[in-house]
């Protein structure tokens, strides 16, 4: 198995039960103990996770993997769900994007849309489309097609997910207006009527995101709903439409209805 696959499945492990021990993961791995115990040290240099003896623990109340740990985790589902609601945006609109794993491959599926990237302006001269993020990784995919208007909020950059926070980046969502925002969150809980993420700088701007949008989408695979995290981003009562996969159960469909959230289930 290839360290970066290592690393990731260990993160998943810390993430799942709170903490890993070497002997265990190296069973389950199928790899040697000292492998293991290399792969702690060095994720733990990264301040990933926390060492101890026999193994390691996550970080904190509130366990948050790295940007680049979660690509691959329900990736197929994440690239469906960035397609349908890349089909909910009009050519012409200005498009919000908070950060995450589920919002960038809206960006990719924005990117390679035929109507979008097909032509450099519509009519009078302005761009496709008008996209205003706050993620580094989806301005830095973004800004190489010309046809896309690339706004960057400025702020202080989060090296978990690579979003920009603060008040600079909170400056410049006052001073806009959008079509429609795309919300990637962390969990999106029914019973609690919210949506959510880890971390509170996020939480502020992407709430700034939804309420600056005349409609909000909230992209999120199914592992999402009934899930808790420690910021609110909005109540459901903000949200129009939640895009996940088929995994989606039929009781929590129902009550999204229920709370005026159209699912589109991919």
């Amino acid at each position: 198995m290839a360290r970066d696959a290592r690393w990731d499945a260990l993160l998943e492990l810390v993430g799942k039960h709170g903490r890993v021990e070497v002997e265990e993961a190296a069973a389950a791995l199928a790899v040697s103990a000292a492998t293991i115990r290399r792969d702690l040290d060095q994720l733990a240099e990264q301040h990933l996770l926390t060492r101890t003896r026999g193994g390691a623990v996550a970080h904190g109340v509130s366990y948050e993997l790295a940007l680049r740990y979660k690509a691959g985790r329900h990736a197929p589902e994440k690239q469906a769900i960035g397609r349908a609601v890349c089909g909910l945006v009009a050519v012409g609109e200005v498009v919000g994007l908070t950060g995450g794993t589920t919002v960038t491959e809206v960006a990719r599926a924005l990117a390679v849309r035929p109507d979008i990237v097909g032509e450099t302006t519509v009519a009078g001269g302005q761009p496709t489309l008008t996209v205003v993020t706050n993620a580094l990784n989806i301005a830095s995919e973004l800004a190489m097609r010309p046809q896309i208007k690339m706004v960057v909020t400025g702020g202080v950059a989060r090296p978990q997910s690579y979003e920009l926070t603060g008040p600079l980046a909170v400056g410049v969502m006052n001073e806009i207006t959008l079509d429609v925002a795309v919300l990637g969150v962390n969990a999106i809980d029914i019973d609690r009527g919210g949506a959510y993420v880890h971390h509170e700088g996020e939480a502020s701007v992407n709430r700034l995101l939804a309420e600056r949008a005349q409609r909000v989408v909230v992209a999120a695979d199914s592992s999402k709903i009934g899930k808790r995290a420690f910021a609110r981003v909005c109540d459901l009562g903000l949200v129009d439409v939640l895009v996940t996969d088929s995994n989606v159960t039929a009781e929590a469909r129902d009550r999204f209805g229920d709370a005026g959230v159209q699912v589109i289930t991919v």
